[in-house]
C-alpha cells in the first residue's frame, strides 16, 4: 500500500485533500516491526507520531513487579501514543507490534509543521486524545471499583455477543489471546483468570477448553455481574 493511501485512510487525516495528503506523504516513513518487537518504550522520548498501516498494536504499561496492564489494542488505520507528539514529554507508556506491522511514522517537527498549516488535523488530533483519556478514565474505574471476576464476565458476555456462534451447546467463541493475554487486559495474574473461568465451569455457565469457550447460559453469567464477588 502507497503511503499516500495509508494517510488518506486514516480517520485523523479525513479532512484533508488529496494534493495535501501528497504533501504529508512525502514527510513520511514506512517502518516495519516484527511479532513482538517494540514501537517504543516508556519512558524514552518522543520523536514521531505512528499510524498503523497494517497489523495490530499493544499500547500497555508494565508495574515495577513486571505486571503488564493493557491500555489500547490498536489496528489499522489507528494513530498511537498521540499526546507526546505534542506535549513535547516521554512517551507514557509502550507500544509492541502484536503481529507483523507496517507503520507510517512522521516526525514530531513535520507532523507540527503540518498542523499549524492545517488546524483541522489539530482539531481531530485534539478529539482522539480526548477519546483516549476517556477510556483512561474508564480503564480506572473498572480496576477500581469491579472484581476481576466481574470484569473477565463483562469480557465473555461482550465476546459472546460479538464474536458468538450459537449452537446446541450454547454460545461458542474463542478468546482472542492467551488466559496471560486477558490478565494482562484486566488488570491480573494469568493464574487469578485461570481459576474464575474454572469457577464458572464449575457453576455449569461455561465450558472451557483452553481458548475455546461455550458460555451455556448467557442470562445466568449476566445475572453475575451485580453480586460477582
Amino acid at each position: 500500500m502507497e503511503l499516500a493511501e495509508v494517510l488518506e485512510r486514516t480517520a485523523l487525516l479525513s479532512t484533508l485533500t488529496p494534493a495535501e495528503i501528497q504533501l504529508l506523504a512525502a514527510r513520511t516513513v514506512r517502518r516495519r516491526f516484527g511479532a513482538g518487537e517494540l514501537l517504543f518504550s516508556e519512558g524514552e522520548p518522543c520523536h514521531g507520531l505512528h499510524i498503523i498501516a497494517e497489523g495490530r498494536v499493544r499500547i500497555f504499561k508494565t508495574s515495577l513487579g513486571g505486571r503488564e496492564q493493557v491500555l489500547a489494542m490498536n489496528v489499522p488505520g489507528e494513530s498511537v501514543a498521540e499526546l507526546p507528539v505534542f506535549d513535547g514529554g516521554a512517551y507514557p507508556a509502550s507500544g509492541v507490534a502484536v503481529e507483523e506491522a507496517e507503520i507510517a511514522f512522521i516526525s514530531r517537527e513535520d507532523f507540527q509543521g503540518f498542523c499549524l498549516e492545517h488546524p483541522e488535523v489539530a482539531m481531530k488530533m485534539l478529539a482522539v486524545v480526548g477519546g483516549r483519556l476517556r477510556r483512561l478514565v474508564a480503564i480506572i474505574e473498572e480496576l477500581s471499583f469491579t472484581t476481576i471476576r466481574q470484569r473477565l464476565i463483562s469480557v465473555l458476555l461482550r465476546l459472546a455477543e460479538t464474536e458468538g456462534l450459537r449452537t446446541e451447546r450454547g454460545v461458542e467463541f474463542l478468546l482472542p489471546g492467551s488466559h496471560q493475554e486477558l490478565a494482562s487486559q484486566l488488570g491480573t495474574v494469568r493464574e487469578l483468570i485461570s481459576r474464575n473461568l474454572m469457577r464458572l465451569q464449575a457453576e455449569g455457565l461455561l465450558e472451557v477448553d483452553a481458548r475455546e469457550i461455550v458460555v451455556k447460559d448467557v442470562k445466568g453469567l449476566a445475572g453475575l455481574l451485580g453480586s460477582a464477588g
